[in-house]
């Protein structure tokens, strides 16, 4: 019976949305700040063909994106929602609970998380271990969980500056801060710490991922742009953000190498550089045919002339896929391929 009402909530949906299909004239996008400069670059030039109006892209990170695509069918709702990491199993239940049963999947290519400083500062290399031990709410110390006592990098390791630990980090909603939590505090987690959390009957790929609230982690916003106008002003400051921001602010801000590899294009796509991560944007089916340019705008962005080495997406610092994984997403975009959602 509860299947019975939620196809016959879904069909509801649709058929609301297609008698008003002229209540907007425009793709609206929503979701993550990396993939924001990328989309808004496609939208510009899928606008200036004339065909059709330049989509409306907001930047609101990946989860608040994914809460705001799920919500709902119809032209009160998002048509396409960009993300820094692959959508979750409980946004899929979120969906499909709101009758955004069809939704297809596109990989837009590759992004390393660029874990930056001024360009004035003196270069630094950590290991992710390092990094956990800086951001981590407890770490442990002589086989012991302890709310973290490093002030200064020097703390964790003598051979790291003897300056204070000051970092801007993501907010929990960003999808880079997901992608950091799984590359780097998961990973650089120690197995002591892990040992000891499961021990105290807490998961350690949650609890190695808990942010210190002490001051020297600082919640910075969704706006990466933000970000590097505040290590531009403290030298002594750090931050992440996609590859993108890194290659479009070099005169700026530079990276610091991170288990002694600096990010590169080839680094990123061949994953040697060790925050490398594939970003993506999804669209809502039953949107396609009815709000102007949904399936145009997904022929622009992933042809060849914006997604291949020598693409506009490329100049501004998009790694781009493997040709395997190409085909794939540009067959999923000329076809409106759907994942699976239960």
């Amino acid at each position: 019976m509860n299947k019975i009402i939620s196809v016959i909530f879904g069909f509801l949906l649709v058929l609301s949305f297609t008698t008003n299909s002229y209540s907007r004239d425009q793709i609206k996008i929503v979701g993550s700040s990396t993939v924001y400069p990328y989309a808004t670059v496609v939208a510009e030039k899928f606008g200036k063909s004339g065909k059709f109006k330049t989509p409306v892209i907001e930047s609101t990170g990946t989860g608040g994106g994914m809460k705001l695509f799920c919500a709902g069918v119809g032209a009160n709702h998002p048509d396409i929602t960009n993300a820094s990491r692959a959508i979750k199993p409980k946004e899929k239940a979120l969906c499909e609970k709101n009758g955004v049963s069809e939704i297809i999947e596109i990989v837009v290519g590759n992004d390393g998380i660029s874990f930056a400083h001024a360009v004035s500062a003196p270069d630094a290399d950590f290991t992710k271990e390092q990094l956990w031990r800086a951001l981590a709410a407890k770490v442990d110390v002589d086989g012991k969980l302890v709310e973290n006592p490093y002030k200064k990098w020097s703390d964790i390791d003598v051979s790291l500056p003897n300056k204070k630990i000051e970092i801007l980090v993501a907010p929990p909603t960003s999808g880079t801060r997901d992608a950091w939590n799984s590359l780097v505090m998961v990973k650089g987690c120690t197995k002591t710490a892990k040992s000891l959390y499961e021990a105290n009957g807490k998961k350690p790929k949650k609890a190695c991922t808990r942010i210190r609230e002490d001051g020297y982690a600082v919640e910075a916003g969704e706006n990466d742009t933000l970000i590097v106008q505040k290590l531009t002003s403290n030298p002594d400051a750090y931050g992440f953000f996609g590859y993108s921001y890194l290659i479009a602010n070099k005169d700026k801000v530079k990276a610091a190498s991170v288990e002694g590899v600096q990010p590169s294009l080839e680094g990123i796509q061949d994953y040697s550089y060790p925050i490398a991560r594939p970003l993506f944007f999804y669209v809502k089916k039953a949107h396609v045919g009815v709000i102007p340019g949904i399936q145009e705008y997904l022929k622009e962005f992933t042809s060849k002339k914006a997604m291949s080495n020598r693409g506009y997406l490329a100049k501004i610092g998009l790694v781009p896929l493997a040709s395997d994984k190409y085909k794939v997403t540009r067959t999923a975009a000329i076809d409106l391929n759907v994942i699976n959602i239960k």
